[in-house]
């Protein structure tokens, strides 16, 4: 069979595959201009004017109104429009949606753990009754069929040996600290690493707060150094003309995750670069080429710290260079953590994966 791909012909707007896809689109090209809502719109009209998206039944104007009119965006002042929280909101769930989509549907899992047992949420999975255990997860229809199958249909007689119950998953809270690199690498040589990157924490904080809302997510961005950006400023994070300071990223996300209590505790690291710089007696010591030892030994530091402090350290990295593979192998070995080499398309899938996999057990 053959198909025949040309500019869009269809029904605009009242297609919901091609609302669907416009509004994909629009989220993505609001991430690339850091939460800018009068940027992205002027970039989605280029794009509709070279692949024919508007109409004279559907104009950008249109589209602009839609949004208005869903409270996705607010004008604050004549040609200027600024994104809502419900805004805000949509953009996290289309990143959840579109990342969780990619996957099969039992390549994530929930919550469960190698071993189940009392727990908030009763599995499919049944098993042999056992003394103390609640009568209130007894499966009834699996009892009443092996009941059946011991004595027939003549002597409904339930012996213990009968007894089924539905298994029960363990739900342990878990606090993660997401490392975002912000350095000038992650735009470079004309590709763009920290849309996905962002996209990732977007879609983590929605599963987090719809799905576990025990759980804690904590955003840290590391350049020159590292901050906390709240969540709700996802959308607006931008690169800067920084280095890369790994060693305070880990730093920090150490300090915050030893207040937290949960049972848990794990970093997320999404990096392309190696590590180029750290303070030093109060200044910045730098050094772009190469793995500078100084650098690359103080950051192995912290690698050996996150270990003893029973926090493990998944490290994401979206960039293939082979001299920077050895470096993130011995930082791994030493956090006894784990890493991957992933392409920007599939960077989303494998960090929900890991992170809903990683909280399944206690990790000290």
């Amino acid at each position: 069979m053959r198909f025949r791909y040309e500019k869009w012909r269809g029904g605009w707007w009242d297609n919901a595959e091609f609302r669907r896809a416009l509004l994909q689109l629009y989220h993505q090209l609001l991430l690339q201009a850091n939460g800018d809502v009068d940027e992205a719109l002027a970039a989605l009209g280029r794009f509709g004017r070279h692949y024919g998206l508007f109409n004279d039944k559907f104009t950008l104007e249109d589209f602009k109104k839609w949004l208005k009119e869903n409270e996705a965006i607010r004008e604050v002042k004549p040609g200027r429009h600024e994104l809502t929280r419900k805004g805000e909101r949509t953009i996290r769930r289309d990143s959840l949606n579109e990342i969780f989509g990619s996957l099969r549907k039992d390549a994530a899992g929930d919550h469960r753990v190698p071993q189940s047992g009392a727990g908030n949420e009763r599995l499919s999975e049944t098993r042999p009754y056992l003394f103390g255990d609640p009568i209130t997860e007894i499966d009834s229809m699996a009892t009443l069929g092996n009941t059946i199958r011991r004595g027939g249909v003549d002597d409904l007689d339930v012996h213990e040996e009968d007894l089924e119950v539905y298994e029960t998953e363990h739900l342990s809270a878990c606090a993660t600290a997401l490392l975002l690199d912000v350095s000038h690498s992650m735009i470079l040589y004309g590709e763009d690493r920290i849309t996905p990157a962002k996209r990732v924490a977007l879609a983590l904080t929605e599963l987090i707060t719809t799905r576990y809302p025990k759980d804690e997510l904590t955003v840290i961005l590391f350049g020159d150094d590292a901050v906390v950006a709240p969540l709700a400023k996802l959308p607006y994070v931008g690169v800067g003309p920084f280095h890369t300071n790994t060693k305070a990223g880990l730093r920090l996300a150490q300090q915050i995750l030893l207040r937290r209590r949960h049972a848990n505790k794990q970093i997320v690291m999404i990096t392309d670069g190696k590590p180029s710089c750290m303070w030093e007696d109060g200044r910045l010591y730098k050094n772009p080429f190469g793995l500078d030892p100084k650098i690359v030994n103080k950051t192995l530091d912290e690698a050996v710290s996150c270990r003893r402090k029973g926090i493990t350290v998944t490290t994401f990295m979206v960039a293939d260079d082979p001299h920077l593979r050895g470096f993130v192998d011995k930082f791994t070995r030493l956090a006894r953590g784990r890493a991957y080499y992933s392409d920007l398309e599939s960077l989303g899938a494998y960090v929900l994966v890991d992170f809903v996999k990683n909280r399944r057990k206690k990790l000290h």
